[in-house]
């Protein structure tokens, strides 16, 4: 089977939605002779952060001399994305025939669960040394959870999202996050509160294993503090003590942890596009927790409201208000757009919240946000990861797969 009638096989899984459970998972993968067993793990689960963090650790194994594997979700222009090989993207020639085998192994897996069994067989393929495995939802039931004891784990920050899967409080979010902890397994936390951390521990001890934050780490902080962050923005520094002290739990030395440091990118993350009608910054926030560290980002360059423009789009299951409450005052110009993929918020609903102007579709918006400020105002682009991709798509001339929230 040629990529493309893989990927349409593929997407033909889409309306099945997301399903949280092992026990596919795990006849699929005793199928093709226990692919997740074939080489060390780093899991990362977390509401905002983890993907951040993935990138830094895998940076940091690259740069020791490790032969690395990258799983992530969701794809920002091409499905490929999310499977990775020492840093890049799955060839199609080498994706088609795992994508193939997946789909005919496991035809009753959901679309997360065959991206996540094609992963498996891709990285027991490339013979990878460690694969960095970002979990996609939640954790206890999550596909990915289904490896053995990994080298090593981590918990980033803990916020309100798919609180419809996951639990109305942060505390229940935490524990379903929690659910990655395995026998003899420590870890690493990243910054929550005294309530969510004792949630996590509870659950952590029960299954056998322990927990220590990586913000009491002094090695960690001093690093983080130090170096030069591949990654803008302040809250980086919290995910870059995480990614210090899981790549000193794999092993990893002092020099390859710092350089993974400076060289770990992660697109569609307060990432700056300098096009010729001026900057655009792209940030995936979709939730308030991420949306308050791209507002936090924004006051930090000091702009005033007339000299930067929002471009927002939101799918209509995110706690959208708190996002755009927070954002839309430091935008004088505001331009809403309806992302691909989902069920939006209604684009004259937004309106209603903050006044703004409604596109037809990324290429106005961007067109009247850069209208509004000029060449030398900043166009942000916000409120959906799919919003993000089309627009990043679009600004660098890349191919695109239809995009897919999970």
């Amino acid at each position: 089977m040629l990529l493309p009638a893989a990927l349409t096989a593929l997407y033909a899984r889409v309306p099945l939605g997301i399903r949280l459970g092992l026990e596919g998972m795990q006849a699929a993968c005793a199928a093709a002779g226990h692919p997740e067993r074939a080489f060390d793990v780093v899991h990362v689960a977390g509401t905002n952060g983890k993907g951040s963090v993935s990138a830094m650790v895998e940076a940091m194994a690259r740069a020791a001399g490790l032969r690395t594997g990258l799983y992530t979700s969701p794809h920002l222009s091409r499905f490929a994305e999310r499977i990775r090989i020492d840093g890049e993207p799955l060839e199609d020639r080498a994706l088609a025939p795992l994508l193939t085998d997946a789909l005919t192994r496991a035809p009753d897996l959901s679309f997360f669960e065959t991206a996540t069994l094609a992963a498996f067989l891709a990285f027991r393929e490339a013979k990878v040394d460690v694969v960095v495995l970002e979990v996609g939802l939640g954790g206890r039931l999550d596909a990915t959870n289904v490896v053995p004891t990994p080298r090593a784990a981590a918990i980033t920050r803990i916020a309100f999202d798919h609180q419809d899967r996951l639990g109305e409080t942060l505390v229940q979010i935490a524990r379903e996050k929690a659910g990655i902890a395995k026998p003899g397994l420590d870890l690493v936390l990243g910054p929550m509160s005294p309530e969510v951390k004792a949630a996590i521990d509870e659950v952590a001890y029960a299954a056998g294993a322990t927990t220590r934050s990586a913000l009491d780490d002094e090695d960690a902080a001093e690093v983080a503090g130090l170096s030069r962050l591949g990654l803008p923005g302040a809250h980086q520094r919290a995910n870059a003590c995480v990614a210090y002290v899981l790549g000193r739990a794999i092993g990893l030395p002092h020099a390859a942890r710092e350089q993974g440091l400076i060289l770990a990118r992660w697109p569609g993350r307060l990432e700056t596009v300098v096009t010729s009608a001026g900057p655009v910054l792209l940030d995936a926030a979709h939730n308030p927790d991420g949306a308050g560290a791209l507002a936090d980002h924004l006051a930090s360059l000091g702009l005033p409201p007339e000299r930067l423009a929002l471009v927002f789009g939101v799918l209509a299951d995110k706690a959208w208000t708190g996002m755009l409450d927070r954002l839309a005052p430091m935008a004088a110009t505001r331009v809403y757009v309806t992302p691909q993929g989902r069920a939006a918020v209604p684009l004259p609903t937004l309106v209603a919240r903050h006044a703004g102007k409604e596109a037809r579709d990324v290429t106005q918006a961007l067109i009247e946000a850069r209208r509004g400020v000029g060449p030398d105002g900043l166009v942000v682009v916000t409120g959906s990861i799919l919003l993000v991709g089309e627009a990043r798509s679009l600004l660098l001339g890349l191919p695109r797969d239809p995009p897919v929230a999970m």
